[in-house]
Parts: C-alpha cells; structure tokens; sequence
C-alpha cells in the first residue's frame, strides 16, 4: 500500500546531508514500490532521482538511503500502465536486468518516467500528455545534467593526462562510501551482512580514512587514516605501509586479516 499522506520534501538539514552523503543534485523525488526481481514483493520506499542514480530510503526523513541503482545504463522503460489497485506501473530496462517501479497512480507515474529518461538520455520525452510545469521541469533537469556530465568529462580527461594509470587502477573501490566517521560506523552496525570495512574521506577532506569493525568478543570499531602524497598512499600504522592505489590499500586489510575483514557493499 502507498503511504496516503501528502509527500513533502525533507528538512533542510536532511536535504543537505543526503546531497553531501550521495555527490549527486536532486532532480526528483516521492514515494516509490520497487522490485528488482520477478520473485519479491513491492516495497515502498521515499526514492530520490539524483544524477542517473535512484536513491531508495527506508523513511522520508533518513538522512542514509538504504538501497541505491544505477539507472546510467538504461535501455528502455515501458509505457506507464496501471494495475488493478491503480497505481502505475513501468518497467526499467537496464543492461544487467530490469527495475519494476510502481507509483500513485498515473500521473505521478508518467513524471517519474518523464525525468528519468530527461536525466539518461540527456533528452526531454516527447509526450503530449505532460503539462507545461512539468516539461519546464524536465527542460531544468536536462541543462543540469549536461552541465554536471561536462565537468565529469573534463575531470576524467584532466585526471587522464596526468596519470598513465588504466580507469581499472584509479577506480574508486566499492566499498568508498562519502560519509562521516560516525555516518560509516553507524552504516556497518546496521548491515553487518554487507560487509565489515568501509573506505571513506578522511576529516581533513583531502585524504581518506579507513573504519573497520571486527566482532571478537564484543563489536570494536578503529579507523585507521590513508594519507595521499599524490602517486601513493600511505596507511598510518605502526609501521607505514605505502602501496600504489586505493584498492591494494583495501586489499591489504582483508589479506592481513585473512579474509576476516570484508569490503562493505550495500546491497541493491
């Protein structure tokens, strides 16, 4: 069942963290049931278009969503259809399988659709149905988007001279998650299952951070700090470990630990 009341946007303190949490710009957001498989049931979530990324919370006013895709590779979507409760419903086709999303009713479903092709495709659909507000909307959206995509581009080509890594090498790890010390001790009390270490920023904004949390006897949380000189990174331990890239630094805690630290990945 969808939630009756009226959605309303979150308060601006939870407005600016989930933009600072996510990096991303909010294009649209409501109410949503997902499935991403033909065999679960729908569940309600307050979702967030943000960039080409859908952010699925647990509640409206959670600063930390709970659940997240990305929609960059989108191949299609479905015409809006609705169901014998009336709600809408449409299919997300992606390149790794398909998100089946159901709003209100229709015309809440055609705006969702309409800004998330706006927001993949770089492209304001052509329906006659949608109202003038809405298009102008979308018409925003695209112009943000595009401008945000640029400065990806000219970031990725800048990053390119400077470094004759491969994108495998300088990949983010997926366990980097932007939060706060309190933020990722917090994300890995409540997701045991997903993981037992999280690489984040460091306090300072221009070094890293790495929060682990073992369980002997009792759970016991320590943070351990990754300097960058530019061409390494240098793990803060009694004895300084430097290695190449993000990545072997992560490796390095789950090889010396023998497998007993685990990358933290949130579960989609």
């Amino acid at each position: 069942e969808q939630p009756e009341e009226t959605p309303q946007p979150a308060p601006r303190r939870i407005f600016h963290e989930r933009q600072r949490i996510t990096g991303l710009p909010l294009y649209f957001q409501g109410y949503l049931s997902v499935r991403q498989s033909r065999c679960q049931e729908f569940r309600v979530y307050w979702t967030e278009l943000r960039g080409t990324m859908l952010f699925f919370y647990d509640d409206k006013k959670a600063p930390m969503y709970s659940q997240k895709s990305d929609i960059s590779a989108l191949t299609s979507a479905t015409n809006v259809y609705p169901d014998e409760n009336g709600s809408a419903r449409f299919v997300l086709m992606l390149s790794n399988g398909e998100l089946q999303l159901k709003a209100d009713d229709f015309e809440c479903g055609k705006e969702w659709k309409g800004f998330i092709l706006t927001a993949t495709k770089l492209s304001v659909p052509a329906d006659e149905s949608l109202l003038p507000g809405q298009l102008r909307r979308m018409h925003e959206v695209l112009e943000k988007e595009k401008k945000r995509r640029t400065v990806l581009n000219c970031s990725s080509e800048s990053l390119n001279r400077e470094s004759p890594l491969s994108s495998t090498l300088t990949a983010m790890p997926a366990c980097f998650y932007a939060v706060s010390r309190q933020e990722a001790a917090e994300m890995l009390e409540k997701n045991p299952s997903c993981g037992n270490l999280i690489l984040r920023p460091g306090s300072d904004s221009k070094n890293y951070a790495i929060t682990i949390r073992h369980k002997l006897d009792a759970p016991c949380l320590k943070h351990y700090k990754v300097m960058s000189n530019g061409v390494s990174y240098i793990i803060q331990l009694e004895r300084q470990v430097i290695l190449p890239s993000l990545q072997d630094v992560v490796s390095y805690f789950v090889t010396e630990t023998q497998g007993s630290l685990k990358p933290f990945v949130l579960q989609t």
